[in-house]
Order: C-alpha cells, then structure tokens, then sequence
C-alpha cells in the first residue's frame, strides 16, 4: 500500500479531512470487503499521482462507526470526495481507476 494514503479515525477526522487545503478523497472501506480490496491498488497509484495536489484518506468502518454513521454510509466501498470541508462527489460501489480520476479532476 502507498505510504501517500492516510488512515483516519473519528477522532481525527476533522482536522484531517475537514480542514485540510486540499481536496481529500475518502474510502471507506473494511478488511472483509472484496470489492474495497479490488479498488485499494488504483486507489494506491492515484495517491502517488495525485500527491501534493489531492489527498487520499482510508476509513475503517468497522473501527469508526461514528464517521461512517455521520456519513450515512450503507454500502461499502464508498468513497466521498470533501472539498473546503464539504462533498463535492460521492461514489458507491467498485470503480476503475480513470473513474475515480474524473471525480479528482473536477475538485481540481
């Protein structure tokens, strides 16, 4: 896994995510999930290309039901993308990797 993906819990998700400069896109995702294991290797070559300009954060569910209620999430994986504190995208469900750019390049 890149060491450009940071892992995030409820307890600092706030300031890692919300606050942050610059867009941060959002997996959250479990070690059970087939499909959030399918997507981990895109996600992994997007952080690197994406790096200093778009940050990638990983959310257990499992460990950190409070953000992932807060986010009504239902279905994994799911990934948000917060701008300023905000989503600005949302995408449910195993996508390719020239998907989850698109949705990058419009935070862009």
């Amino acid at each position: 896994m890149s060491e450009k993906i940071v892992h995030v819990g409820d307890a600092d998700f706030d300031s890692a995510v919300l606050q942050s400069s610059q867009p941060v896109l959002v997996d959250f995702w479990a070690e059970w999930c087939g499909p959030c294991k399918m997507i981990a290797p895109a996600l992994d070559e997007l952080a690197e290309a994406y790096d200093g300009r778009v940050k990638i954060a990983k959310v257990n569910v499992d460990h950190n039901r409070a953000t992932a209620m807060k986010y009504h999430v239902r279905s994994i994986p799911m990934l948000l993308l917060f701008k300023n504190g905000q989503v600005q995208a949302t995408q449910i469900g195993a996508v390719g990797k020239a998907q989850i750019a698109q949705m990058l390049d419009k935070a862009l």
